[in-house]
């Protein structure tokens, strides 16, 4: 059983650093080729690549709150590592297993542009709908958010949940295998 968590957290690892470092690159090309030069219209007056520096949250909600932004993301990647080493060592949980992953790499990765830079580069934007410009993290975010409703909502039951709370039982096994 120590390999296969090993394993588990192996690839955990990997998948972590690897989503870090496509989030920053993407950061570093934004930089690079839209920092002070005209939009990259991708489709017109619906998506194009817009170099923005994001003080704030989404929306522009919290400006130049750099101490607040560093201290939450902290606070969620210990729940998601928490979450992560909690969840049995089973197919059945990879998906949430991904969730906390994408939501680790998401925050890290905004994180980084915060000390490095005391704002997060941003850079897709939806003009049709006049959404937010916003980057590769906050998709890892939204996209880690989107299947962990589904999963609360449709795949996971009742009984799975002993897992998510500080008094559910730590176990090697699905629920189901169990006797």
């Amino acid at each position: 059983m120590k390999k296969k968590r090993f394993l588990w957290y192996l690839g955990g690892l990997v998948a972590l650093v690897f989503g870090i470092v496509l989030d920053q690159w993407t950061k570093f090309l934004a930089t690079t080729y839209l920092k002070e030069k005209e939009d990259i219209v991708l489709i017109k007056n619906v998506f194009c690549l817009h170099y923005l520096e994001n003080r704030g949250a989404a929306f522009g909600i919290f400006q130049g709150q750099k101490t607040f932004f560093i201290i939450t993301t902290l606070l969620l990647l210990s729940a998601a590592l928490y979450f992560y080493i909690r969840l049995p060592y089973t197919k059945r949980f990879a998906a949430f297993r991904i969730c906390t992953v994408l939501v680790a790499a998401g925050g890290i990765g905004n994180m980084i542009d915060r000390l490095c830079n005391n704002y997060v580069t941003d850079f897709f934007y939806f003009e049709l709908i006049d959404f937010p410009v916003f980057n590769v993290a906050d998709i890892y975010v939204v996209l880690a958010m989107c299947l962990f409703c589904y999963l609360a909502f449709f795949y996971f039951k009742e009984e799975d949940y002993q897992y998510f709370t500080f008094r559910g039982k730590k176990s090697e096994q699905d629920p189901e295998e169990q006797e």
